[in-house]
This record gives C-alpha cells, structure tokens and sequence, in this order.
C-alpha cells in the first residue's frame, strides 16, 4: 500500500475519532456539570495515556535547554486544544454531531487556506485559488443544508 492510502486511512480514522471523543466528552461534561472540568479530565487521561506509551515505547526525551531558543507560540498548541475540547463539548449537545463538524470543518478548512498560502506555521506555500474558495464555499453551504434541511 501507498505511503498516501495509509496516511489517508490514518487520516479517516483520526476523523472518526473527533465525534466519538466530542459524545464522550458531552458525557462527562453532563457528569461533571462543567465543558472546563470535562475537558480537564479529558486532557488529563490523554496525557497519561501519552507518557505510558511514550514509556513503553522508549522514545527519547528531547534536550529541554533547547526550549528556550523555540518561538513562543509553539506553547499555545496545548491551550488550542483546550479551546477546541472545552467548544466540542458545549456545541455538540446544542447543534449535534453533523453539524458541530460541519461547521468544524469550514473553519479548519479556512485556517488551513490561510495556512497553506503564506506559508505560516512551517506549512508548504500552495496559493489561494478560486477553486479552493469555492470548495471552502461548498464545505459552508453544506454547513448549511445540514442544520437547515
């Protein structure tokens, strides 16, 4: 199998995850009564989960005195991903799966446009082009025609 077929398969699964970990994590918001709590012990249980494998697998540690000659926006990664939990679990009870993704999706689509054209976070230069446009256009309407049917 191709490198692109396995990483497109990878790709899907990781996809299938985003909903299945939003249903969980509404779950243990409904438990907890707090999307910030919820998404706590969610963050907390995937960061066990990643030092048990890191562990098992013995991947190197990286040189932490060279931490400091990073930029200071590779830290914001870990409070991303709190935003996008902590939203996951308030949206999905209100607009459901389907349409929590779709709208995801639309607005991944359009960082990613941005991303790709200037080249920013280490990311390839591929230009905005009126096809791109238009399929970030089509991503939205279907957004769209999702919630409104």
């Amino acid at each position: 199998m191709t490198r692109f077929w396995l990483l497109a398969i990878l790709s899907l699964v990781a996809g299938i995850c985003v909903p299945t970990q939003a249903g969980i994590n509404v779950q243990l918001g409904l438990w907890t009564r707090s999307p910030v709590h919820a998404a706590t012990i969610s963050f907390a249980v995937g960061t066990l989960a990643l030092i048990v494998y890191s562990l098992l697998v013995r991947i190197p540690l990286p040189d932490f005195t060279l931490a400091s000659a990073q930029p200071w926006w590779v830290w914001t990664g870990g409070a991303l991903g709190a935003f996008f939990v902590t939203a996951t679990i308030y949206i999905a009870p209100r607009l459901g799966a389907t349409t929590m993704l779709a709208w995801l999706l639309a607005g991944q689509f359009s960082a990613s446009l941005l991303l790709d054209h200037f080249g920013w976070l280490g990311f390839n230069v591929q230009p905005i082009s009126l096809t791109r446009i238009c399929g970030i256009v089509l991503v939205a309407a279907g957004a769209l025609l999702i919630r409104f049917p």
